[in-house]
């Protein structure tokens, strides 16, 4: 469904400590994020970003929809990736996390960002990683990734049809399932506030509806969005402006389609979320 992979960038894999024996320690405005929001990491750090409350602590650039540099990276971020790993190979690529005071790059893992910034920047925010809930929030993480998002890849790919097309399909299905039966009950996935199992979620159920619906079928998008209290949950995230506020419909269809290689199937036209009327926007 996608085009061909760029190659992969430097992994950088820094972390923010407690205090300035780590090095790179937590201090304001020393950091600085950089994202392209219509990629689901860098919405996923925007809307933490967000819900931490960081806009004085921890500035960000947003970078273009679709990446404008060589190998599928951003031309913005060349000159950090060259100060970062002298002669690096591979696409200048986002998100990524600098450190004003030594000019180069601090992070582009982002399951490490969404930590750091909320166990090393969210004191006065939600707890989105409660100790307790560990084990939980990895299974969300799973789950999201697994059988929700790469079964809605391999369920929507050109060619297939058929008993093999049933077999993902069943397989988001069963995922989304059990997150129905879970919101049926309570507000958010692991209890009554908001933690990085939210944020995880609203962000996979966003690439669902807006990317992967462009290659399932009809019946297939109907019984994805046979689930009430799941797509209940997603619009009123989407109406919290620390989620919806980052959302760019145009941008995520520009990234989507100058990167995509499939054919539309019939579902393409039926969208389950009017995402613009959750957050308050009139289409132009």
């Amino acid at each position: 469904m996608s085009a061909t992979s760029p190659a992969a960038a430097p992994a950088f894999r820094g972390r923010i400590g407690r205090d300035v024996r780590s090095g790179h320690y937590a201090v304001p405005h020393r950091y600085r994020l950089h994202l392209s929001p219509p990629c689901p990491d860098s919405l996923r750090i925007a809307v933490t970003h967000s819900l931490l409350g960081l806009d004085d602590v921890l500035p960000v650039d947003l970078l273009p929809a679709v990446p404008d540099g060589p190998e599928g990276g951003f031309r913005a971020l060349e000159a950090l990736y060259e100060a970062s790993s002298h002669h690096h190979s591979g696409p200048a690529a986002a998100p990524a996390l600098s450190d004003a005071w030594t000019g180069r790059i601090v992070s582009t893992h982002a399951p490490d960002i969404l930590r750091d910034l909320a166990l090393r920047f969210g004191a006065g925010g939600p707890d989105l990683y409660p100790y307790a809930m560990g084990e939980r929030l990895d299974a969300v993480s799973a789950l999201c990734v697994e059988r929700i998002d790469d079964a809605a890849q391999t369920a929507g790919r050109l060619g297939i049809a058929g008993a093999a097309h049933e077999e993902p399909l069943g397989v988001l299905l069963d995922a989304l399932g059990s997150v129905e039966r879970c919101l049926s009950s309570q507000e958010y996935v692991l209890g009554d506030g908001p933690t990085a199992a939210d944020v995880q979620l609203w962000v996979t159920l966003v690439q669902l509806d807006t990317v992967h619906r462009w290659h399932l079928d009809a019946d297939a998008v109907d019984r994805i969005a046979d689930h009430p209290s799941l797509w209940s949950y997603s619009r009123r995230l989407a109406a919290d402006p620390s989620f919806g506020a980052h959302l760019d419909l145009d941008a995520v269809a520009r990234r989507h389609h100058a990167r995509c290689r499939g054919h539309e199937a019939a579902g393409a036209a039926m969208q389950i979320v009017d995402w613009d009327a959750c957050v308050g926007r009139t289409p132009l």
